[in-house]
């Protein structure tokens, strides 16, 4: 079926809901990209026959992840405009922007189905109500959810692999601001003001204070071994 033969006077007449999420904070600093393309959604309802006045978009969620793990107030909103039917259109770049997981994405698509509500992204426009397309929403949705799994296990499998063989790095406490590690040594430069950090299991002899690295800076060089 034609995408805009899904698009009824009943759907012009409500809301179209353009929805944005970036999954971190780093995200949407350094992939502007994705960002301009989620906002340049607002054309394409536009060019389906919703006027300005209806448009409605939702940027609260750019940097919160959608795995579910955190509250998203954006979501919050787009899925209580949608069960109250004032929503005719929800469109997102793809599924992964609007959920990461199953239980959040099953429940806006029962609530699109039952309010008349149409969900489209980048491939097309889908009801809902009609089974072919309740069945796609459904598998992209479930693929969206499997696609984090992997990714998640394919970067842990990176680190552990990094720290077997002694290789691997990890950021030092705010109020230090660098380290570095030898096999008889351990320089961990703090900021004047603040403590050395050291792993509790370590047996250490007297700290000596230098300058180091030339960042004005002192650091504390320690011989230790772990027990």
């Amino acid at each position: 079926m034609n995408e805009r033969a899904k698009i009824t006077a009943s759907h012009l007449a409500r809301q179209a809901i353009v929805y944005l999420r970036q999954s971190s904070p780093a995200q949407v600093e350094h992939n502007r990209e994705s960002t301009q393309r989620q906002y340049a959604l607002a054309n394409r309802a536009r060019e389906l026959g919703w006027s300005d006045e209806q448009i409605v978009v939702i940027d609260e969620d750019l940097g919160l992840s959608g795995a579910g793990s955190v509250a998203r107030a954006g979501f919050a909103r787009l899925t209580t405009e949608v069960a109250l039917g004032r929503v005719g259109l929800v469109l997102g770049l793809e599924v992964s922007r609007l959920a990461r997981n199953n239980a959040d994405w099953h429940r806006l698509i029962e609530l699109a189905g039952l309010t008349d509500t149409l969900i489209g992204d980048a491939d097309g426009i889908y009801h809902p109500a009609l089974f072919n397309d309740r069945l796609l929403l459904g598998l992209k949705g479930t693929m969206s959810e499997a696609e984090l799994h992997v990714l998640r296990a394919r970067l842990n499998g990176g680190i552990r692999n990094k720290a077997e063989r002694g290789e691997l790095r990890r950021g030092l406490p705010s109020a230090l601001c660098g380290a570095r590690l030898t096999a008889k040594c351990c320089c961990i430069l703090t900021r004047p003001s603040s403590p050395p950090s050291v792993p509790s299991s370590c047996v250490l002899p007297r700290p000596v204070l230098h300058a180091a690295f030339g960042c004005g800076y002192e650091t504390r060089a320690t011989n230790f071994r772990c027990r």
